[in-house]
């Protein structure tokens, strides 16, 4: 073979292998991965109905987290989440008004029997400490610890809970009545519904560096505008949250 026709493949080579190169990086930009998704496709789904009552429809699955105060009775829900027995997060007569026969609901041991007797539920109960992990209805559900560190309304020996929920891979964090807690640093959330009203519950300050240090993709103030808080204290929240995509939801009737 000459060296003319050598060179000749070789330069061919090369060509391809800079042509295979340029198609890899093409595929890379356009990949999911390398793409920014906007923050409200992170929370599709989500809505919150006032204080910390919020419904989450996704993956064919709908799910409420803490219902109260609901003004119609849809008895859609296939799933019930609720962190506490506070008369603002159990309320057995919202839980009337959603729950079906199909429904399973998802508490501690507190809410347990208000459930069974003063909302009539008759349906199934997965009674859920911290560190727990249930998979129900295609949902992944973690229970993580929710208390006070220096206030009683929520002493960590209760073992109330928040719930972080993984539907369409999508991580939802309702953090339930809380303060700004060590465990937060080690949770990994796209959503973080985090409760900003102070008194019982983390201040606007303490949520937003509790959202720093989770780092969600975004972040949703609750618990405010009802019995403590006000719509001044989730503004606050956002624009604390530097560095970070926090978005104030409206709230919707149910």
């Amino acid at each position: 073979m000459s060296s003319v026709g050598c060179s000749g493949r070789l330069l061919n080579v090369r060509r391809i292998s800079l042509f295979g190169l340029g198609l890899l990086l093409v595929f890379a930009a356009l990949s999911p991965a390398a793409v920014e998704m906007p923050a409200s496709s992170y929370h599709q789904g989500l809505t919150w109905l006032g204080h910390a009552s919020f419904k989450l429809v996704r993956g064919g699955v709908t799910l409420y987290f803490d219902p109260w105060q609901l003004t119609s009775s849809p008895h859609d829900a296939d799933l019930i989440l609720i962190t506490h027995p506070h008369f603002d997060h159990l309320s057995p007569a919202d839980v009337a008004k959603v729950a079906k026969p199909e429904t399973i609901v998802v508490t501690v041991a507190d809410c347990v029997e208000d459930i069974k007797q003063k909302a009539q539920f008759s349906g199934e109960i997965r009674t859920v400490r911290p560190g727990d992990i249930l998979n129900l209805k295609g949902i992944q559900i973690e229970v993580v610890p929710a208390y006070n560190l220096n206030k009683t309304f929520h002493p960590k020996e209760k073992e109330w809970v928040g719930f972080i929920v993984q539907v369409d891979g999508t991580r939802v964090y309702h953090a339930g009545d809380t303060d700004r807690i060590p465990e937060m640093d080690k949770f990994k959330v796209d959503v973080a519904l985090l409760p900003v009203s102070g008194t019982y519950v983390m201040t606007a300050e303490e949520a937003a560096e509790a959202a720093k240090a989770m780092s969600p993709k975004v972040s949703i103030p609750m618990h405010y505008g009802t019995i403590v808080g006000t719509a001044v204290d989730a503004k606050r929240f956002q624009s604390l949250c530097t560095g970070l995509v926090a978005e104030v939801l409206d709230k919707e009737g149910q």
